[in-house]
C-alpha cells in the first residue's frame, strides 16, 4: 500500500513547539502550483482503524484528480496536497492541531477529522477562521445545528443509520401477518455523539412503528464488553438487535455475539465493514444488517472514477489488504471530489468565494449525489442496508437500491 503525501504526525504538546514527523510544515495556502489541504485525522487511538480509511480515501482522489490534470483555477493547472497530522482520537488535541494547521502553516482550506467528537471538536476552530472545511466522517446531526456556515459534509446524517432496519422489522413482520407494534426492540448504544444520535433515529422509527423497546443500554465509549447486555437479550428474547460504537463497538459486538450464541432472527451494527468483522469472524456474522453511506453495486458514477464499482476495484487494487472497501474511504475521496469543483467553480482562491461555492455544490459522483442544506449537510443521497450473506456484504433495503433479497431469520453459525 503506497503513501501517496507526507504525513504530519503531533507526537506531544508543549509551550513551544509540537513534534513534527518530517522536516517542516506547509508555510501558505498554495505553493507554487500546489493547492494545500490540511487535516487532523486520527492515525493512533480509539479511531485509527476509521481514520486511516478515511486517509486512504482522500489520498486515492488526491492521487486521482492529480493524475487527470489537477485543478484549474484562473487558466493554471494546479496539483492537490494534504497535509496530516495526528489528532491521536482525542478532541481536545485535534481542535489544537486545526489551529496549527491555519496559524502556523496557512492552510484556508480543510478537510475533516474522523469521528462527529472530532469534527465538534474542530468545526469551531474553522468557524473561527473563517476556514471551509468540508468533512467525511462526521455524521451527527447536531453539528447543523450550531448555524455553522464553513462547514460541509457529503455523508448522510447519523439519525438515518440504523432507522432503515427498524423499517426493514416493520415490513417482515408485516409479510409473516403480525403487527409492527408486535416487534420487541433490543438497542445497545455507545455513549458518545454519533451513537446516541443512531439512537435518536432508532427511537423516532420504533415510536412511528409502536413497537416495544425491550432493552435500551447506553455503553461506556471504550466499549471493548457488552456481556451484560446480551446476557439480558438472551433472556428477554428480542426480534431485532441495533448496536451503534464504532469499529471497537462492532468487533467487541461481533466477538461477543459468537462467544455467547446470541440468537436473535435480526441484528444490524454500525461499522460492520471498518471493523472488518467478516474477516475476523467469518461465518456467525452472516445475516447481520449493516447501514452504509455507500455501496459498490449502487448505480453512482462520474468522469474521475467512474462507476461506484469501478472505485471499489481501483481502491482494492491500491490498497491490496482490503477485502471490502469501507464507505468511511468512499465519503473521503468524496470530499476530495467537492473540494476540486469548489476550487473551479469559485475560479478562485479567496475564501469567501470558496465557502459561496461550496454552499452551491450540486454534483454527481461515485459515491452519490451530492448537495448541501443551508445548514452544511448533505441532503441528496440516501443510506442503504446491507446484510452479510455468505461473507458478502449485499444491498437489501430500502427495495429501490436492493440488489439481493433480505435473508430473515438471521441462522446462527
Amino acid at each position: 500500500m503506497r503513501t501517496l503525501i507526507k504525513t504530519f504526525t503531533a507526537a506531544t504538546f508543549g509551550a513551544a513547539a509540537i513534534a513534527l514527523a518530517v522536516t517542516g510544515p506547509a508555510q501558505a495556502k498554495v505553493e507554487g502550483n500546489m493547492i494545500i489541504l490540511g487535516s487532523a485525522i486520527s492515525l493512533t487511538g480509539k479511531y485509527s482503524t476509521n481514520g486511516i480509511h478515511a486517509k486512504n480515501g482522500y489520498d486515492l482522489a488526491v492521487e486521482r484528480i492529480n493524475a487527470m490534470g489537477g485543478v484549474n483555477v484562473g487558466g493554471k493547472s494546479y496539483k492537490l496536497r494534504v497535509v496530516y497530522y495526528d489528532d491521536e482520537s482525542t478532541p481536545a488535541r485535534g481542535a489544537q492541531l486545526a489551529e496549527r494547521l491555519i496559524k502556523q502553516d496557512g492552510v484556508k482550506f480543510m478537510l475533516g477529522p474522523y469521528s462527529s467528537g472530532l469534527t465538534k471538536a474542530v468545526a469551531p476552530v474553522t468557524e473561527k477562521y473563517k476556514i471551509p472545511m468540508v468533512e467525511a466522517e462526521g455524521a451527527s446531526r447536531s453539528l447543523f445545528t450550531q448555524g455553522y456556515r464553513y462547514l460541509f459534509a457529503v455523508l448522510s446524517t447519523s439519525e438515518q443509520y440504523l432507522a432503515s432496519s427498524i423499517a426493514l422489522a416493520a415490513e417482515i413482520a408485516e409479510k409473516e401477518g403480525r403487527k409492527a407494534s408486535q416487534v420487541k426492540v433490543a438497542m445497545a448504544f455507545e455513549n458518545d455523539p454519533f451513537s446516541l444520535d443512531v439512537r435518536a433515529g432508532v427511537i423516532d422509527d420504533v415510536k412511528k412503528h409502536g413497537m416495544d423497546i425491550v432493552i435500551d443500554d447506553k455503553l461506556p465509549r471504550d466499549l471493548s464488553d457488552m456481556s451484560a447486555t446480551l446476557t439480558k437479550v438472551k433472556a428477554v428474547k428480542p426480534d431485532i438487535l441495533v448496536v451503534s460504537g464504532h469499529s471497537k463497538g462492532a468487533a467487541t459486538a461481533a466477538r461477543q455475539i459468537k462467544e455467547m450464541q446470541i440468537d436473535v432472527p435480526m441484528i444490524a451494527i454500525t461499522h460492520c465493514e471498518a471493523a472488518k468483522i467478516v474477516e475476523k469472524f467469518g461465518e456467525s456474522t452472516n445475516g447481520f444488517l449493516c447501514p452504509t453511506q455507500w455501496a459498490e453495486t449502487l448505480s453512482y458514477k462520474d468522469g474521475y472514477f467512474g462507476t461506484a464499482a469501478e472505485y471499489d476495484a481501483l481502491f482494492k487494487k491500491t490498497f491490496q489488504d482490503y477485502k471490502n472497501v469501507p464507505y468511511q474511504s468512499a465519503q473521503a475521496s468524496a470530499a476530495v471530489m467537492v473540494w476540486k469543483d469548489a476550487f473551479e467553480r469559485a475560479n478562485s482562491f479567496d475564501t469567501d468565494k470558496l465557502r459561496d461555492a461550496l454552499a452551491a455544490t450540486d454534483m454527481d459522483t461515485f459515491y452519490g449525489r451530492i448537495k448541501f442544506s443551508e445548514a452544511g449537510n448533505n441532503v441528496a443521497k440516501p443510506m442503504v442496508l446491507r446484510q452479510i450473506q455468505n461473507g458478502q456484504f449485499n444491498v437489501v433495503a430500502p427495495s429501490k437500491w436492493a440488489s439481493h433479497a433480505v435473508q430473515y431469520p438471521r441462522k446462527v453459525k
